[in-house]
């Protein structure tokens, strides 16, 4: 089977690229709004409305949510006969092109050097994650720039059975969410949203950590019993440490938690934690084998 036509995908992921970095999804701006609704502290209700009218103000201007051009990571699921060989090279080029057309500040280095290229692009980035899903007949891309003050605040620790305290509803796992926010503070740009991986290794922790909180729907539900009650209890439990947005006090800090899970080996228990500020930059897309384009975030 042979793939969609190169030229069509070229400006679909070049729309996304602008498009994401443009504005923030909708699902994230509403948990914001429905904070500001329900906050009662001065300052807060200032950062909040501040923060919305920034999201108004770019999207009519067509300029950057934010200064931070963020790091760009793209997930793609490919089914049969239709791997996009050349996916790499189209996003770097559209995030070059957005670098230059002012969209994005240049801050991506190299991590020794620092030298800047000048375009958010080099060694490794943009990061693409691949996933193949037999027969399907389509490609996604879901493409993330996730801010990196943010990254400040994130926190990885290799869990055993006994201090992840498995037999103490999860004790031990959720002391670590409380401390790492409340050694966070300010510095992910809050409200933020959380991801946590858990489970497979040190590096498969990590990765489920920023794919949880850079492609689900903030106000989705998990569909384990056991995940969505976490994830409501450790989101209520840092919003009731009053950090508040921008970290100057309030009632919301926390707009989500999100937890992703792998299999493990019994003697650990890997738990990385990823901060995700408000700004919520990404985009959907999905490319049909005929050519066909549709708009999934």
């Amino acid at each position: 089977m042979k793939f969609m036509n190169e030229n069509i995908m070229r400006q679909a992921i070049h729309d996304a690229v602008i498009r994401s970095v443009t504005e923030i999804s909708a699902d994230a701006k509403a948990l914001v709004r429905a904070a500001l609704d329900r906050e009662t502290n001065p300052t807060a209700v200032s950062m909040l409305s501040s923060m919305l009218e920034n999201l108004d103000i770019a999207k009519n201007q067509d300029k950057a949510v934010c200064q931070s051009p963020g790091y760009p990571t793209t997930w793609v699921t490919y089914g049969d006969g239709n791997f996009p060989s050349f996916v790499k090279d189209v996003i770097g080029e559209a995030v070059a092109e957005a670098t230059k057309k002012g969209y994005l500040r240049p801050s991506i280095v190299d991590p020794l050097t620092r030298h800047n290229p000048g375009n958010n692009t080099g060694e490794g980035v943009p990061n693409i994650e691949y996933e193949y899903i037999p027969g399907q007949e389509y490609v996604d891309f879901i493409i993330s720039f996730k801010g990196c003050g943010a990254e400040l605040g994130n926190a990885m620790k290799i869990f055993t059975t006994a201090n992840l305290k498995l037999d103490k509803d999860f004790e031990g796992l959720k002391r670590f969410v409380l401390e790492t926010a409340i050694n966070a503070g300010g510095k992910p740009c809050p409200p933020f949203g959380i991801g946590i991986g858990i489970g497979g290794q040190m590096d498969i922790a990590s990765k489920l950590s920023r794919k949880a909180i850079s492609t689900r729907n903030w106000s989705d539900t998990n569909p384990d019993p056991l995940l969505a009650r976490l994830e409501e209890e450790l989101r209520d439990n840092i919003n009731s440490l009053g950090l508040g947005a921008a970290g100057t006090g309030g009632d919301t800090v926390c707009l989500a938690v999100k937890i992703a899970t792998a299999a493990t080996h019994t003697a650990i228990a890997p738990v990385a934690i990823n901060f995700h500020c408000w700004v919520a930059r990404r985009a959907g897309i999905r490319i049909y084998n005929d050519g066909r384009v549709e708009k999934l975030l």
